[in-house]
C-alpha cells in the first residue's frame, strides 16, 4: 500500500494502523499469548517476538516512504478483537469440548468483552493498563528507523497516540514514547552499510501526536496542543461520537431510509456533517493554534478521500488529508481546487 501510494503521489503517510500488523495469521498467536500470560516473564516474551515482527513491517514502510512522513498510530482497538468470540467458544464447549488453551482463551474472551466496545478500553485506554506493549511499539519502530537509516533511507517519523481526551492522559502516554527514544538514544548508533563509505547514521527526528476523535478532545484542544506536536482528525469516530450513531449500525439500515425521507441530505460517513462535526473541527484547529503556533494539522478519516470534505477541511485551516492509496488522485485534485478558490464559500 505504502509504495502504491507513492506511486499516485501521496506526500506521506497519514495513518499506519499497527492493529493490521497483529492480526495476520502468523501474529495473531502471539497476541493471544501476551493476552493469556500468567506472569511477567511470559508478556514480555510475548512482546519481544511481536517487536520483532513489527520492527520487519515497520522497515519495509520506512523504505518505501523514504524521506516523506510516516504517522503511525499506536495500537486503538480493543483486546478482545484478537480473541476468538465467545459465543462460538461456547457452541464448541457444548459440542465437541475445548482443549486447554481453548478454555483460556474462552475466559479472556469473557473478561476482555465489552457492552460497547467502541467507547470501552481501546486506544491510549488500553496502553495505561498496558503499558509495555506501546514501549514495544515504539521500540519496534525505532530500531526499523535506525535499519533503513543505514542502509541509506531517511527514514519521518510521527508517532501518534489514539483516543486521548485529557491533557494529562496524553502527557503520559507521551512520557512513554519519550522513555524509549531516550533509552533508543543511549544505545550505539548503527554503521551505514555502503560498502563506498562507512559511516555512522543519524538517528531521525521524531514527533509525538494525538488523533482528535472525541467531542472532548476537540473542546480541550489547546490543552492537548499543550503536550502535542501535531493533531490528526479522526473524523470516522468524531461523526459517530458526534451524532450519536453507530455506524456499523445504522448505515445499512437506517441511513437509506434518512436520506430517502430527507432527514439527512447526505450520508455523515461519506461527506462531512459541515454545521456539526465540521463546526467542532474548526473549533479544534482554532483553539490549538492558539496554544501553539504552526501546530501541524490532518485528518486520517475516510472523509481525507471525499472532495467536498476536502474542501471544508482547506478552510478550517488543515495542513493535509490522508486516504486510501486509490483515492490519492481524487484527493489531490480535490484539495487543488480547494486552494485555487474553490472552496471559499461554505458549501450549503
Amino acid at each position: 500500500d505504502a509504495a502504491k501510494a507513492r506511486e499516485y503521489g501521496a506526500e506521506g503517510i497519514g495513518l499506519c494502523r499497527t492493529e493490521h500488523m497483529f492480526l495476520a495469521p502468523d501474529r495473531l498467536p502471539i497476541v493471544r499469548r501476551m493476552i493469556l500470560a500468567d506472569s511477567v516473564a511470559e508478556e514480555v516474551a510475548a512482546l519481544e517476538e511481536l517487536r520483532q515482527a513489527q520492527k520487519q513491517d515497520f522497515a519495509e514502510i520506512l523504505r518505501a516512504m523514504s524521506g516523506l512522513p510516516v504517522t503511525v498510530r499506536l495500537l486503538d482497538p480493543p483486546l478482545h478483537e484478537f480473541l476468538p468470540r465467545v459465543d462460538e467458544l461456547e457452541i464448541r464447549q457444548a459440542t465437541t469440548g475445548l482443549s486447554a488453551e481453548e478454555s483460556k482463551l474462552m475466559a479472556a474472551a469473557h473478561a476482555w468483552a465489552e457492552v460497547n466496545p467502541m467507547l470501552g478500553i481501546r486506544g491510549v485506554r488500553l496502553g495505561v493498563l498496558k503499558p509495555g506493549l506501546y514501549a514495544m511499539q515504539v521500540r519496534a519502530l525505532m530500531e526499523a528507523a535506525d535499519q533503513v537509516a543505514s542502509e541509506g533511507f531517511l527514514p519521518i517519523i510521527e508517532v501518534m497516540i489514539p483516543l486521548t481526551v485529557t491533557r494529562d492522559e496524553l502527557a503520559l502516554a507521551r512520557s512513554w514514547v519519550e522513555e524509549v527514544l531516550v533509552e533508543h538514544a543511549r544505545q550505539p548508533k548503527p554503521k551505514s552499510e555502503s560498502k563506498a563509505k562507512k559511516k555512522r547514521t543519524a538517528r531521525p527526528h521524531v514527533t509525538i501526536g494525538t488523533m482528535i476523535e472525541t467531542p472532548r478532545a476537540a473542546l480541550v484542544a489547546g490543552e492537548l496542543a499543550e503536550v502535542s506536536d501535531f493533531f490528526s482528525f479522526g473524523t470516522n469516530d468524531l461523526t459517530q461520537m458526534t451524532f450519536g450513531f453507530s455506524r456499523d449500525d445504522v448505515e445499512s439500515r437506517m441511513m437509506p431510509a434518512y436520506l430517502e425521507a430527507g432527514l439527512l441530505k447526505r450520508n455523515p460517513f461519506e461527506t462531512m456533517d459541515q454545521v456539526g462535526v465540521g463546526e467542532l473541527v474548526g473549533m479544534a484547529v482554532k483553539r490549538g493554534r492558539k496554544a501553539k503556533r504552526g501546530l501541524k494539522m490532518g485528518v486520517c478519516g475516510e472523509h481525507g478521500g471525499d472532495p467536498e470534505s476536502i474542501g471544508l477541511f482547506y478552510r478550517v485551516g488543515l495542513d493535509y488529508v490522508s486516504c486510501s492509496p486509490y483515492r490519492i488522485p481524487i484527493a489531490r485534485l480535490a484539495a487543488a481546487q480547494a486552494i485555487i478558490g474553490g472552496s471559499k464559500t461554505e458549501t450549503k
